[in-house]
Parts: C-alpha cells; sequence; structure tokens
C-alpha cells in the first residue's frame, strides 16, 4: 500500500470537507487558547480553502461565525477566519494524544484520526521544507529572503506558552509563528521586523522566510526568524528578580533605551500622522470602555471616573508626533539575550482590526503598555510589592527619555489616558480568559478611575 493510498480521492475532499470534519472542529476549536470566540457559540462553519501540503498535512482556512445576525447583502460574513493544519492518519498515533481532534465517523475521512499538525514532527517538518523552497501550493505563497538560506533536517519542536498564535522552534536556530487568527493584509510581524531592518536597528530579529495566501483573501500566514537561544524574556527574568529579591532597576533602564530605539527607527521607516490624532484617539479609547462595561458588570462602577482621563486628552500636552508602534508591548513581548533586550511580536494586539493595528498611534501607548507590565509582574508575589513596580517605572522612562529626548513622566495626561486604555483592555480580556486573573487589571482601574494617579 502506498503512502497515500489511506485517503479518499482529492476531489471527492475537497468537494465537501466539512462533511468529515465539521462536527470535530466545532467542539475542538472553541477549546484552544488563541479562538476568539470562547464566549460565543460557533453558529455556522465554513472551510474557505483546503490545501494538501503532502499526503498526510492538510492546510485549512475556516471560517466560524457566531450569532444569527444578518448581514447587509455583498457584506463579508460575521466571524473569523482561523489557519488550521491537520494531520491525518489512518491508525491513532499515541505520541500525539494531546493534539488530538477526533476520530472521523462520515464523509470523505470516515475512519482517519485527525490532529493539531504541528504537535506533529513529520508535518512540521514538511511546513520547513516548503519555506526552504519557495513556490506554491494552490492559494499558498512560500517566500524566503535568498540571502539568508534555512538549513535542512531541523528538529522541531512547538511551543507551550500562552499565546494568540503557535510558534514552532527549529533545531533552537530559528522560531516560526503561525498566525491563528488571520485577516486581510500584510501582517505587521512580517512587515515592520522587515522595515527596521533596512533602517539598520539590531533590536529585532529579521525575517527570514515567509507565507501567505492568496485565496479568498490575502494575508499572511506565518514567518520565520532566527531564534534567540539562551535568550529569556523580560516576564521571566522579572519573576525571577521579584523571587529572589533582586533589583530589576537596571534591567528596566536598558529596556526603556531599547524602547526608544525601536520608536525612532519605526518613525523613520514609516510615514507620519496627520495632525489631530488627539480627539480621534479619545473617542475609541471611551468606545472601548463602553464595550468593556457592557461585558464585564464590575467595571462599570468606574466607568465616569475613568472617562476623565479620555476627556483630558483634549486638552493636555499633545506630546510626540502618532506614528507606527509595536502596539502590544510587555515583558512577554522582549527577550534579553547577553546584555542585550530584543523587541519580538510586532502584531499588535490580535483582538483588534488590522488597519487599527497598523494605524500611527502615540508611543505613549507602547510605553503605558510596559508600565501595566511592570505591576502585573509585581502582583505575582505575596504579599504585593508596589514599590518595585514603581522603581521599575521610573528606571525604564528614565532610560526611554535618555534615548529619545522626551520625557513620558512630563506627558501626565496622556500617560494616564494610555494606561487607562491599557487596563480597560486588559479587564476585557482577563474576564473572557483568565477570569482568576481579574482582580489584577482591576486594582489599576481603580487607583486611575479614583485618584487619577
Amino acid at each position: 500500500m502506498t503512502k497515500t493510498a489511506f485517503l479518499r480521492p482529492r476531489s471527492a475532499l475537497l468537494a465537501e470537507p466539512l462533511e468529515s470534519l465539521g462536527g470535530l472542529l466545532r467542539e475542538w476549536l472553541p477549546r484552544q487558547r488563541w479562538f476568539a470566540g470562547k464566549d460565543r457559540p460557533v453558529t455556522d462553519l465554513g472551510v474557505l480553502s483546503m490545501t494538501e501540503l503532502s499526503p498526510d498535512c492538510l492546510h485549512l482556512l475556516v471560517h466560524a461565525a457566531h450569532g444569527t445576525v444578518p448581514v447587509p447583502d455583498g457584506a463579508p460574513p460575521a466571524g473569523d477566519c482561523y489557519q488550521l493544519l491537520l494531520a491525518v492518519r489512518r491508525h491513532p498515533a499515541p505520541r500525539l494524544g494531546r493534539a488530538m481532534i477526533g476520530r472521523v465517523q462520515e464523509g470523505p475521512l470516515t475512519g482517519l484520526t485527525v490532529y493539531d499538525a504541528l504537535y506533529d514532527p513529520r508535518s512540521a517538518h514538511v511546513l520547513l521544507d516548503r519555506l526552504r523552497h519557495p513556490g506554491a501550493a494552490g492559494p499558498l505563497r512560500f517566500e524566503c529572503d535568498p540571502a539568508q538560506p534555512v538549513p535542512a533536517g531541523l528538529a522541531p519542536r512547538l511551543l507551550d506558552a500562552e499565546q494568540s498564535n503557535s510558534s514552532l522552534v527549529y533545531g533552537d536556530a530559528y522560531i516560526l509563528k503561525v498566525f491563528r487568527r488571520i485577516q486581510p493584509g500584510v501582517n505587521p510581524d512580517l512587515e515592520v521586523p522587515g522595515a527596521l531592518v533596512r533602517q539598520g536597528c539590531r533590536r529585532v530579529p529579521a525575517p527570514v522566510a515567509w507565507y501567505r495566501t492568496t485565496h479568498p483573501l490575502q494575508a499572511t500566514l506565518g514567518v520565520l526568524q532566527p531564534f534567540l537561544p539562551g535568550a529569556s524574556d523580560g516576564w521571566t527574568l522579572a519573576l525571577h528578580a521579584l523571587a529572589t529579591g533582586d533589583d530589576f532597576t537596571t534591567e528596566a533602564h536598558e529596556l526603556g533605551r531599547a524602547t526608544a530605539e525601536v520608536h525612532l527607527a519605526l518613525a523613520s521607516a514609516f510615514p507620519p500622522a496627520a495632525p489631530g490624532e488627539n480627539g480621534r484617539t479619545a473617542a475609541a479609547m471611551t468606545e472601548r470602555l463602553n464595550v468593556a462595561a457592557h461585558c464585564v458588570p464590575a467595571l462599570r462602577p468606574y466607568v465616569p471616573g475613568l472617562r476623565t482621563a479620555f476627556a483630558a486628552l483634549a486638552t493636555c500636552d499633545a506630546g510626540p508626533p502618532a506614528q507606527r508602534i509595536h502596539g502590544d508591548l510587555h515583558l512577554g513581548q522582549v527577550l534579553r539575550a547577553g546584555r542585550e533586550w530584543f523587541v519580538i511580536d510586532f502584531e499588535g494586539e490580535p483582538s483588534r482590526p488590522l488597519a487599527e493595528r497598523v494605524s500611527p498611534h502615540s508611543p505613549v501607548r507602547d510605553i503605558a503598555g510596559m508600565l501595566r507590565s511592570f505591576d502585573y509582574a509585581a502582583r505575582q508575589r505575596r504579599p504585593w510589592r508596589p514599590q518595585w513596580a514603581r522603581r521599575c517605572r521610573e528606571a525604564y522612562c528614565a532610560g526611554y527619555a535618555a534615548h529619545a529626548g522626551w520625557d513620558p513622566r512630563k506627558k501626565h495626561g496622556l500617560l494616564r489616558a494610555y494606561e487607562t486604555d491599557r487596563a480597560v483592555y486588559e479587564v476585557l480580556y482577563e474576564a473572557r480568559h483568565r477570569p482568576d486573573w481579574l482582580p489584577v487589571p482591576m486594582a489599576a482601574i481603580e487607583r486611575l478611575a479614583v485618584r487619577g494617579d
């Protein structure tokens, strides 16, 4: 029997894929960390494209719809597009037990067992080989930087860290980020690092290879970059410092300087924003607050106080011009290798529309995200050590000011507004994904709403 003999004819498989996979995916998708619709039932599931990468590895783009609200004629269906890679086996594979999606009971794949292919070394090798040899597979396009050849035979391992995408490390030399929730356009995690490297910024790993889809939408699907072996993320380092009683201000100061370097490079790489950004920003912040308060009752008593932070944007110091920024900067988005800080994950907040994530914003938004992260880290220890977070905040802002030429601490109105907006985002995120963590941002909400600090 040939390797492909257990699969049904490809024409039958592609004709009605949901006949085999629909029921399994409806049950499996909501359990995934990266699935955005956990709080809403999947009312409709459709396969947008299916591509055979190898005889036992399938690539899918699926559309998951939520609710029954009709959409206008010609408008795109409500819901989200997700990228799936599925390993298909004739016999169950015990070593892939945790990755099993289920055994197919009907349709073209009846009797076969389906797994999340990113846990399967054989499928992971297929994906890397595609990236090493540029070309097309159905609507998929695999591309690379010819000046940075990738060797063959690198052992893959899937990172288990909580994140909104999936990451494969190959031979401790490269890391492939596979985007799960797909939006049309070039993903910032491909666009921005490439632009920064061209500016001579050494704070980011350069893209080596990537792949995208051309149908039914134009979108980036994954990016391969150098892996920094031995590097530790800022969150891990901060928690270690808290656990051992070590000071973290030197690291925070250098991290502030690295952030300023990246911001200056971004300002050079991308066109500046039009004037009047603060007014549009205040309106968007207020709308996000209203949505979050509707979803999280605990937030509602603080809404009037929080609105004052956004209203103050109209009269406070406008600060530095709006520009391209990281968009979701925190301790988990930075790596320290040796004595150097590197900034990663330029995708922005995946829950927000791509157009918003690539639009210019004040660099204070990134700064506020990092300051909130110091507070998150400090609250992981009992008793809480507010002085540790305060010292880190001061050191980070001082490091930023030393390189950027302006001091975030002197932009009080801007900083309060952006910290408030970040805390509101955190409340909604934790309520949906990690309810046990909700008290952390709620403590900041109380501080920002009542005292206006």
